[in-house]
This record gives C-alpha cells, structure tokens and sequence, in this order.
C-alpha cells in the first residue's frame, strides 16, 4: 500500500473528529494535487472569480480543456466537498488522488482505506483497443470484458498496467457477496446446528418455523450470491466445456432446489426420503454454506492474484512520479514524467530516483541499480555514461540528458515482458488442462453412481443419504485447485525473476531451461568485459615503455578498431600525451602503419613485420607466451626496426569463474563457442574450466552447433549478446540473451539477463528449477486431493466407520485445496536466486 502525504500542521477541531487546519493557506495544483508556489512563475488560469495555479502546463491544459472536472473532490469518509485547489489534506492510494476536509478524515482513511473504497466507482475505462484473456487459458483472447468459455474465470485486460487501474471489480463484487453469504450463513448454522452444540433455537421455534427461516436465510445466498456461479456453469454448458462451476452449481442447485420443494411440498415425498420423525430433511445450509465458502476461496485466489502482480507495481513503482526539469535559462520546474520528452535535461539529486534512461551531463555519483539487475554492489557514474529509469541516485547530483522516455525505457520494457510472461503458458500445463477435460464428466458420472448406490443398498433414508453423498462428490471434485497450479507459480516466479535480473520471455522458456543439459557461452561480452584493455609493453633498446606507448598510440589514434582503442585509452591512462599522425594507412589481415613525430612507424602481425623488414624473431617467444595466455600480441616497428610488443586483452569478468563452477553443479555442460582464434579461446577456457571450446565460428556456425548437438539428444540453452547471436539462440531450445547487448539478440531469446554476466544464468537456472518443482508439488496437491476426497465424499468410509461427509465440509475442503495451491505457489516470492 502506497501513501503520498500532504504535510501540514493541524489544529483546531471540526465536525469529523479530527483537527481543522488555521496553517497558511495551501496553494495546490487542482489536476494533479502538487503544491504549487503561487510566486515561483508557474502557469495561471483565471476561472469565474478564481486564479488556479498549476505545476506544469500539462496540467494547466487540462484544467481548460475541463475546469469543473478538477475544482472539487468528495472526502471518501465523510462525503463533504473539498476544494482541491486549496485542500490541506491530500495523499495518493494506489495511484488514486484523495481529498480530505479534515486531518481526522485522513487519518481514519490511512487506517483502513478498503472500509471507504467499498462503493468506489469502477476502475477507469481501458484504453480504446484493449483486448482481454484468461489468466488461466491465455488462449482465449476477447475485444471486451467478459468469463473465459472454457473456465468460466473473469477475462482480464492485456497489455502493461497503468498502476492506477483501480481495484479488481471481480475481487470487489465478490468481497461483497462473500459478506453477505456469510452474514446469513452465520445464523442458519446456528439454527441447524444449535442441537448438536447442546443451543435448543430449534426447540423453541418448532421445527416448521425453523425450516421456513432457513428457507428465509438461504434464498438470497443462492439466488441472489451465486448468480455468478450459475452463470458460469449455464456458459460450461453452452459451450461444451464443463469445469469447476459446472458441479459447484449442479450441487448447490441440488440441494437448494430439493430443501425448497422438501419445505413447499413435504407430503410428496416417499417413506425412504423421510427421516427420524417422518420429516423430511432440508439442506438450506449445505446450499448457503457452500456458496460462502467457495465465494471465500474464490476471495482468496483474487488477492493472491493481485500478489502476485505486485511485481509489475512494484516495478512500476520504481519510476518517480514527477521529474525536475532543467530549461534553457537553467530554472528548473518539477513536471509530471508523462511530460519529460527526448532531449530535455533533468536534474537528479542525492535520494532520488533516475526519472528515464539518460546520459550523464555533469555530476559523479554511484547508483544502486539492484532494482533492474539484481546486483547489490552500486556502480559509479561519471560524465557520458548511461543511467537506467527507476534506478537509485546514491550520493551525487547530476545533470542528466534524456534519451529513452515512456514506453521505450528499460524499465518500460521490463514490465511489458512480465506483463506477457505472466499470461502465458507453460507445456506441462497441458496435463492438468487433458485431465481436467475428463474430469468433470467423470465426476457427474461417480456423483450419479453414488447416488444410485446408497438409493438402492444404503440405509434408511436411503435417498437421502445419496443425495448428500452425489453433492458432496459434485462440491469436493471441483478441480479449482488443478486449474491453479501451475498459472500461479509462472505469475509468482515471473515477478521475482524480474527482482532479480531475469526476465522470462515466457513461461514455456523457463520450463526448457529448468530440463537443459548443455549451455553454449560465447566469450566476448558473455564471459569477458568486451572491452580490450591494454596489459603488457615489452620495449627494444632504445625505446623505454612510454616512448613506445606513445608511437604506438598515436599512429592508432585514427582507428576505430577495439584493439587501437584500448592502447590509445591505455597511453592517457599512464598520462602520456598521444601525438598525432600522418600517412596512416590500414593493411587488412596485417596491421597498420604511418608516420609518428617524423618516424615511421608499424603496428601489426609477423606479416607485417616482414612487409617493413623488421626482424621480429627475438621477439616470438614473448609474443607466442602472451597469445596463449589469451592476450593480442601485436609487434611494433619504427624506421624499419622491432622495437617491442603491445599486448591488449579483453578481461575476464570477475562473475566468470564462480558463476561456470555454480553451473557445472547444476548439472550443465559449458561449451564457448566465439568466432576468436582458438589459441585465444583456449587459454579463457582453461582459466575457466570450460568443458569443450569451439573457435573460429562464423554466425551459421553457432547454429549448425546448436543443431548439431540437439539431434545428439541433448537440451540446449545458448547464451549471447551479438546480432551474430541470434540465429543460434533462436535454434536453441532456450535462448539467453545477455542485457547488455543487441536488441535483435533479445527477440530471438526466452530469457533476458538484464545484466549481462554468467551470474545472471545461474539465477535463472535456480528459478527455473525451484519454479518446475513447484508446479509439481501444486499439481501433486490437486490430483492426491481429488484422488483421496472424492471417494470419501461418495462414502467409502461409512460400511466401516460410519462416516458420511457432509456437503458443508466438503466445500470447506475444496476451498482449502486452492488455498494451499497458492500459498504454495507464492513461496516461489522468497525463493533465494
């Protein structure tokens, strides 16, 4: 639950019961409820006799475009009329806006904001186009609200949420008609029930009366309250698909419609429906009872529905509300973040939020982005690097420049890939889906069977007997429990991937992975930083290392290759000046050359060495010693002499060597395919521990390696971060595309590591593993359940011990059966990564 607070001094007392207000008059912007400095500049309007003030002029142009919309607002828990652009009490709630006229109205919201939401309006209409699915069958997908055909469940919009949508009008309905089942549940089993527990309510109204206020009791429970259920059971059979609300209405409806002719017409019953006393018996509460608890479980599975969405809010959350802009003649004005645009400069002080994806102006800081990456170390930002929206500014201030606003932001992106992974559907969904087709009429059939049986060969009353034990069958059968368990643990482990770096494409990727045996690295990026450094000189006689750097910087100062970048970056590291250079040229496959300070100078390969005539031999042990420790040797000549080796490497990524020793006790074979010299490849691998390294590999040859050991049997998951990736991590069976990489390698991968290291697999790994176990464990629950609670309910236990379930238990069972699926399911939150 989410509070932004208006902070004002209070006194005085007023009609409410808390305290009235004589502060200084509060100045508030009507549309969105900022407090607005009048003398600060910001944009007016003139309405009738009044000047209204506004933060922005977003939001003065909506106060034009609709002034009676914005100038007052209802107190939510006395009702009276606010003024807002002079509220003293406001605060947000699940992105609402609430005024107050008092301190006490607001306090008593604060405390218990669900006792004054229970008439609020419907959340807000759906933008134009919104489509709508089935949590549990994201197959089918509908233009407007309406139940899933095939289960009857409301059909929820599609798309990413707003964080203002309101509550769920299915849990708000529901919530109210739970309320009042339970209200006249509570005195019929009283009235039923008071005999056993030794309370004679029956004795003293008599026995006709008692069953005329059952009657009373339990009619507007079923004909009123579980209009939904029997809608949804008419629509079952409408469409052929019989599921849980199909036996939760045939019961009910069954034991409602027998007590009501039972109570109308009791003479035309025969002797085996009667029973002690010659009366015949009723189950006005079995039909109310029922109807409560389902309406209680179903309460349930909404709220832990809306758990489980917490990630998206949480998210979402992330983002500020507001950002402070910087205009032209540097005044800066807080804007709503829907009105920040490309380009425009931000101000983001120490405690805040990075408003969008940016790149840094002015300023240092360091910035906790454990909120997108799952790492918890912060990371410095200086002058030209990139900052991530919703990510946390530490110490520093910066200017920060606009780059990716809306729904283009990382963090954007983030929730629209949960938003669709937490819709989707995982394989081993469809046994439950190919069980659950059959179960239902299979249910019917031992409901029928049951109640035959006991109709011919129990005892007296005979009818009556099967007929508890056929609802008791239809009520405990309900297979709401086989339907939950595995959307419930992809919606939760979905979420806390996201928490966590990992973000699943969808949920038939994190299934695959859970099962892969083989995992295919590539180096540059993946298992190093992808970014040469420089790491060793080795100078000639006369040259001193820094003279050497010098020359060699600045004849590669005119390149834009990786290798000529890192010793040019190398030379400015070591404070060296880098001169310029004349006559440069490029000679493919062997180096480059030019002139440097009025000497010639070279920079390649032994080809090149021999082109100018250098004699390089004295130098190729060295040079050979650093290749196999996986560094660029590259031998530098000047006037036509050796004078020394340049050495750059792409470092290992600190993450490297435990994440492959964490992935190799997950049971994975690691196989480095890159399309480097196997010399280099090799001596990566063996710092690593690789299993197998394959070098030299061409875009088609990651695919053909891919396809090459999936038709050996194995299971592969391909990890990359290059458009020369995606081929290959589309063919595999789970792709894993590296964060930090090319947008086209993300669409061709199920699982994207928003940080782009090994660290991030090996959480996806344990996720992947402990949600597959999870659904197998609800799955477990759901069929052991059905298996054991059917045949007690049809009464196998009675020849033995006497014991007949009753209909109320049996429908107190079923919802305990869906409520141990999801709280099953919601553990996958806590779940270490």
């Amino acid at each position: 639950m989410k509070h932004e607070h208006a902070n004002h001094q209070h006194h005085g007392h007023n009609c409410c019961g808390g305290h009235q207000s004589v502060a200084t008059e509060v100045v508030r912007d009507p549309v969105c409820g900022m407090v607005v400095d009048p003398y600060a500049g910001k944009p007016t309007t003139e309405h009738g006799e009044r000047v209204f003030h506004f933060c922005s002029a977003g939001c003065q142009a909506k106060f034009v475009k609709d002034p009676e919309a914005y100038i007052e607002a209802t107190d939510p828990v006395c009702g009276m009329k606010v003024d807002r652009a002079s509220a003293k009490h406001f605060l947000r709630h699940d992105g609402e806006k609430y005024y107050f006229c008092s301190a006490g109205c607001m306090a008593k919201f604060e405390k218990a904001p669900e006792d004054y939401l229970g008439d609020r309006p419907l959340p807000k209409p759906m933008p134009a186009g919104t489509q709508y699915t089935c949590p549990m069958h994201p197959e089918v997908v509908r233009d407007g609200p309406g139940a899933c055909p095939i289960c009857g469940m409301a059909l929820e919009p599609m798309g990413i949420p707003t964080g203002d949508e309101g509550p769920n009008p299915e849990l708000v309905d529901f919530t109210r008609r739970f309320w009042i089942s339970a209200f006249c549940s509570v005195p019929l089993l009283v009235v039923t029930m008071g005999p056993m527990l030794g309370l004679p309510f029956r004795d003293w109204l008599g026995e006709r009366l008692a069953v005329w206020m059952e009657f009373a009791l339990a009619t507007p429970v079923v004909v009123w309250a579980a209009i939904p259920f029997f809608e949804r059971a008419f629509a079952s059979f409408v469409n052929r698909s019989p599921n849980m609300w199909t036996l939760i209405a045939i019961g009910v409806g069954a034991a409602y419609a027998f007590s009501v002719v039972a109570t109308l017409f009791p003479d035309i019953f025969p002797h085996s429906f009667r029973g002690h006393g010659g009366m015949v018996p009723v189950y006005f509460e079995a039909a109310a009872v029922i109807v409560a608890l389902v309406f209680l479980g179903q309460v349930l599975e909404l709220k832990a529905r809306e758990r489980t969405g917490s990630a998206i809010r949480a998210l979402l959350d992330l983002a500020p509300k507001t950002a402070r802009r910087v205009g032209a003649d540097a005044a800066e004005m807080d804007v709503p973040l829907d009105e920040v645009a490309v380009g425009d400069k931000l101000r983001v002080r120490p405690g805040e939020s990075i408003p969008v994806d940016g790149i840094v102006l002015e300023g240092r800081t360091s910035i906790d982005e454990s909120m997108i990456t799952g790492e918890s170390l912060p990371v410095e930002k200086a002058e030209h690097d990139q900052v991530t929206g919703g990510t946390l500014n530490r110490n520093g201030t910066l200017l920060i420049e606009a780059k990716k606003v809306g729904a283009d932001t990382v963090l954007s992106q983030i929730v629209g890939m949960v938003a669709a992974a937490q819709r989707s559907r995982a394989p081993i969904q469809g046994l439950a889906d190919r069980v659950a087709s059959y179960f239902v009429p299979t249910v019917v059939l031992v409901a029928m069977l049951a109640f035959a049986a006991w109709a011919l060969l129990g005892p007296e009353p005979s009818m009556i007997h099967g007929l508890v034990a056929a609802v008791s069958v239809l009520i405990i059968a309900c297979p709401c429990a086989l339907g939950l368990a595995t959307p419930m643990s992809i919606m939760t482990a979905t979420g806390r991937g996201a928490h966590a770096g990992v973000l699943i494409k969808d949920a038939e990727a994190l299934e695959r992975f859970a099962r892969v045996d083989t995992l295919i690295v590539d180096k540059t990026g993946t298992l190093t930083e992808g970014k040469p450094r420089l790491t060793d000189l080795i100078a000639q006689p006369p040259f001193n290392d820094g003279e050497l750097l010098a020359l060699a910087a600045g004849l590669e100062k005119g390149s834009e290759h990786p290798l000529a970048e890192a010793i040019v970056d190398g030379a400015r590291d070591r404070g060296l000046t880098v001169p310029d250079a004349t006559g440069f040229e490029a000679v493919t496959g062997k180096g480059v050359t030019g002139i440097v300070g009025g000497r010639t100078v070279a920079l390649g390969n032994r080809a090149m060495m021999q082109d100018v005539g250098a004699d390089v031999l004295p130098l190729q042990e060295r040079a050979d010693a650093l290749r196999a420790a996986g560094k660029s040797a590259l031998f530098i000549a000047v006037d036509g002499k050796a004078a020394g080796i340049v050495a750059v490497a792409d470092p290992i990524k600190a993450t490297s060597a435990e994440a492959i020793r964490l992935l190799h006790a997950a049971g994975l074979k690691i196989i480095m395919a890159t399309g480097d010299n196997a010399v280099t490849a090799r001596a990566v691998a063996s710092q690593l521990g690789i299993d197998e390294v394959r070098a030299d590999m061409l875009p088609e040859s990651k695919k053909a390696l891919v396809d090459e050991l999936r038709h050996g049997g194995a299971r592969v998951a391909m990890a990359g971060d290059g458009i020369n990736d995606a081929p290959a991590l589309a063919a595999a069976d789970v792709g894993i595309a590296m964060g930090t990489g090319a947008d086209v390698a993300m669409e061709s991968a199920g699982i994207t590591l928003v940080k782009g290291d090994l660290n991030g697999i090996v959480r996806a790994r344990h996720l992947a593993e402990a949600t597959l176990r999870n659904i197998k464990q609800n799955l477990f629950f759901a069929f052991i359940y059905n298996v054991l609670g059917v045949p007690v309910a049809a009464g196998v236990l009675y020849p033995v011990f006497g014991l007949l379930l009753s209909p109320m238990l049996a429908a107190a069972a079923m919802s305990l059966s869906s409520v141990s699926v999801i709280a099953n399911a919601l553990r996958l939150r806590t779940v270490k990564l």
